[in-house]
């Protein structure tokens, strides 16, 4: 048989082998059912126009502090690298559907004993002997019960997990930089009314010191005046380390170094109330919820792959089947390396069947089934999650909205309530004590106000979060979407 047909006859039966390798054991991937409620598809989602949530906040310095954490936070620095990380491990996984293919060059002189087992007296006419080899080989392992491919479904599987899981990272982290900064501003607030307060109460302290001295009014009247500013004088020393404290998280968020963190103030563009909280906003939950949700995308890549795993190791069960080749030339002389007659080949195939291995390949089955277990409850819990929060959300966002337009009423009544009592006072129609008590209800509704204010804030921050980033899905995440459905179908 001629070379050429020995290799033609071959390249047929590998042909053959590769076609009945079309199947592949293990189940195939099917979406879990889950007992979903009839959801709104006519909700109005057009509040958010950007992929850049944030900018319905119309703040400068926040648009800025965000572009800031998407560049230098360590988070998603990370989540970027285990990107790159699953990207490698998948293009290991596709490898294994191509041959491996080598050359090797070897040379070499020997001189052989006498008195060595190798020397036989007139049958070796030599002692020493040159032997040069160059070579090609080529080696492959047929894929007949599908063990490369459910490999490759699981890494493709785990690399758009970790692009899922950027986006949930991304998500998180913007969030948090928002509600940071809301915090700043709250405190900033909280810090000016406690500022403007103890300037008062300074300034009535030394009124009633000097009435005091003279006699005009009792020490209770003065004490109490000097104990009101001290309380207020505490609230202003504990804002200002609160607000030390956010700027180090802030730092933190968007990366700041060493350096920048001891440094940093962050720069003030709006007072709080006069931040835009969109006066629109879902009532309800869409219909495409699942599909929104990173978190969602990230735990199904993860159950897919867990499926895959099964059928990978389902098929160490099975015998493995490999076709090796090697194509060269031999020649004890250098030059006649390549002549007619220096050529040579082998080609060859191997099969490999466990036969016993201690139920090993047994346990590594159970185990990927255990695994598969695992993340269909991981899968299961990330879609509660995803309603609980996006029901908080939306009951969050209603209710603060509410509370806000309560607070300034309360304030706005304590406001004139207080220039009432101011005046009642200077006539003598009331005494210190109902003005203080007044002043100590307007400082405390001021305050909750602020809360109120940044609550609200928060809550548009939770239900964007909780919607998968405001009422639009990014590009990225329609693409991940795009891919799961081709693996499923696949």
């Amino acid at each position: 048989m001629s070379m050429r047909s020995y290799f033609g006859n071959s390249a047929s039966l590998a042909l053959c082998m590769l076609f009945l390798s079309a199947c592949e054991v293990g189940p195939d991937y099917r979406r879990p059912k889950i007992d979903m409620p009839d959801l709104d598809t006519k909700e109005e989602i057009s509040q958010f126009v950007s992929e850049k949530w944030w900018d319905v906040f119309q703040d400068a310095t926040l648009n800025h502090l965000e572009e800031l954490a998407l560049k230098r936070n360590a988070d998603l620095r990370q989540a970027v690298a285990n990107i790159d990380e699953a990207r490698a491990a998948a293009g290991v996984a596709s490898s294994n559907f191509l041959p491996a293919l080598g050359a090797k060059g070897e040379g070499g002189k020997s001189y052989a004993s006498t008195r060595g087992k190798s020397y036989v007296p007139g049958l070796s006419s030599k002692r020493s002997a040159v032997d040069y080899l160059g070579t090609a080989t080529a080696s492959y392992e047929l894929d007949f019960f599908g063990k490369y491919r459910r490999a490759n479904e699981a890494a493709r599987a785990i690399l758009l997990s970790t692009r899922a899981a950027k986006e949930t990272v991304l998500l998180a982290v913007t969030a948090d930089v928002a509600r940071a900064y809301f915090l700043l501003r709250s405190l900033d607030a909280k810090l000016a009314i406690a500022q403007r307060t103890l300037k008062t109460r300074q300034e009535s302290r030394q009124v009633y010191k000097s009435r005091f001295l003279n006699g005009y009014c009792t020490e209770f009247d003065y004490l109490r005046i000097e104990s009101d500013m001290l309380s207020v004088n505490t609230t202003v020393i504990n804002l200002e380390a609160e607000l030390a404290k956010a700027e180090t998280s802030m730092s933190m968020l968007i990366g700041a170094s060493p350096r920048e963190m001891i440094n940093r103030v962050t720069a003030k563009d709006k007072a709080i109330e006069k931040l835009k909280v969109p006066s629109q906003a879902p009532t309800g939950i869409p219909s495409d919820i699942l599909a929104r949700r990173p978190d969602i995308l990230q735990a199904e890549a993860q159950l897919i792959a867990a499926n895959a795993k099964i059928g990978e190791a389902r098929a160490a069960h099975f015998p493995s089947i490999s076709l090796t080749g090697i194509f060269g030339f031999e020649s004890s002389s250098l030059t006649n390396l390549f002549s007619a007659g220096s050529d040579m080949w082998s080609f060859g195939g191997g099969v490999n069947l466990p036969i016993f291995s201690g139920g090993k390949i047994s346990s590594l089955e159970d185990a990927a089934k255990a695994e598969y277990k695992k993340m269909l409850i991981a899968y299961e819990k990330s879609i509660q999650t995803a309603f609980k929060e996006t029901l908080d959300a939306l009951v969050s966002n209603r209710k603060n909205r509410e509370i806000v337009v309560s607070r300034t009423s309360q304030v706005n009544a304590l406001k004139k309530s207080y220039h009432i009592a101011l005046k009642q006072k200077e006539s003598g129609l009331i005494g210190l004590l109902d003005l203080l008590d007044v002043e100590r209800g307007l400082l405390s509704a001021e305050m909750e106000l602020v809360e109120a204010l940044q609550n609200q804030l928060n809550a548009t921050v939770d239900l964007c979060k909780a919607l998968g980033g405001g009422w639009q899905i990014s590009q990225i995440r329609r693409r991940i979407n795009k891919k799961y459905h081709k693996m499923r179908h696949s």
